[in-house]
């Protein structure tokens, strides 16, 4: 499905009001990726200036969170929406919301960055420890976006899906680290930092997969969270009435 019951009314203010609601989660969602990819990089260089941009822009995400959710509530009050326009502005309150944690997240990584940026060097090689999990984490939370510009919900079980991937991933990391912490007490603090900025990254995927979720309620009027991704798939290959 498409966008092509949301935005054909009789007011065009209410079109106009509804894109314009749209457009606000996608610019909010652009600067997120922005903040998850500078935290990365800040992170794997060891860039402390890099690191402070991404959490000086963690204020603009909070408030354009607010703007939108101030703009939802007005528009529900104002015009009273019904169906797929009530639950695109539902769900839009709570996907931004998804976005707030994620920019939080990446806010969490960038300090990170600043802690491991000043560490012995014999540690610099680990940096990279999340540089895999981190580009599917991007390109998950991206895919997510990018549903969401065209309520489409075709590939939303492919973004999903990528989670266990990520898991196994992120238990991989932290089985590493535990072992050479194990085996020389002087990576403990190195390594419970990059544990901490892995465990942000995981936390990254899931608010993605959220979004998923919340835009298949917006589509289908179904709420599938809480759904184990095989319970997703049959729920979303079900015709709907």
């Amino acid at each position: 499905m498409g966008n092509d019951k949301i935005g054909h009314h009789i007011s065009a203010q209410f079109n106009q009001d509804l894109q314009n609601i749209r457009d606000q989660v996608l610019t909010m969602g652009g600067l997120v990726e922005q903040q998850l990819e500078q935290a990365i990089t800040a992170f794997t260089t060891g860039d402390v200036e890099l690191a402070g941009q991404v959490i000086r822009q963690d204020n603009q995400v909070d408030a354009l969170e607010m703007v939108i959710d101030r703009e939802c509530s007005e528009t529900i009050a104002r015009r009273q929406p019904a169906a797929i326009d009530l639950r695109l502005l539902i769900a839009v309150i709570k996907i931004v919301r998804e976005l707030e944690r994620a920019g939080d997240k990446a806010e969490r990584i960038a300090q990170m960055a600043i802690k491991v940026a000043g560490a012995d060097a014999r540690h610099n090689h680990h940096r990279y420890e999340l540089e895999h999990m981190a580009d599917v984490i991007k390109e998950m939370l991206h895919l997510s976006l990018d549903a969401f510009a065209r309520l489409n919900i075709d590939h939303v079980t492919e973004t999903t899906g990528q989670d266990v991937n990520v898991n196994r991933e992120y238990e991989n990391i932290l089985r590493r680290l535990i072992t050479r912490m194990m085996e020389d007490p002087r990576n403990i603090s190195y390594a419970l930092d990059i544990i901490w900025a892995a465990r942000a990254l995981e936390r990254i995927g899931d608010y993605a997969c959220n979004i998923c979720a919340h835009l298949v309620y917006i589509v289908n009027g179904l709420d599938v969270r809480h759904l184990s991704q095989q319970e997703l798939e049959e729920k979303i290959r079900q015709p709907q009435n």
